[in-house]
């Protein structure tokens, strides 16, 4: 028998309201959320470098995932210059 874990809960692709919203958006965005799931915050030549996109395609695909409320961005600690992005709760 198998059990959910309370970490497999806590993610936002475990929400209907989620999945629903993430149904009608492209591939490409598909596959960035979903690399945003296993490893955010990430900024945008990251997210190219783990989802194999080019810079182009993630661009549109985190375009269209922040006009759904899917994705946040916030300044990276580490490198004021560049924005990192994470999934909305």
């Amino acid at each position: 028998m198998s059990t959910i874990s309370d970490e497999t809960l806590a993610t936002p692709f475990a929400t209907e309201e989620f999945r629903e919203r993430l149904r009608d958006l492209p591939p490409s965005a598909k596959l960035v959320a979903k690399v945003l799931e296993d490893e955010a915050p990430l900024s945008q030549g990251q997210l190219a470098d783990a989802s194999l996109l080019p810079d182009r395609t993630v661009r549109y695909a985190l375009n269209r995932l922040e006009d759904s409320e899917l994705v946040e961005s916030r300044y990276s600690f580490t490198d004021a210059r560049k924005q990192v992005y994470f999934l909305s709760t």
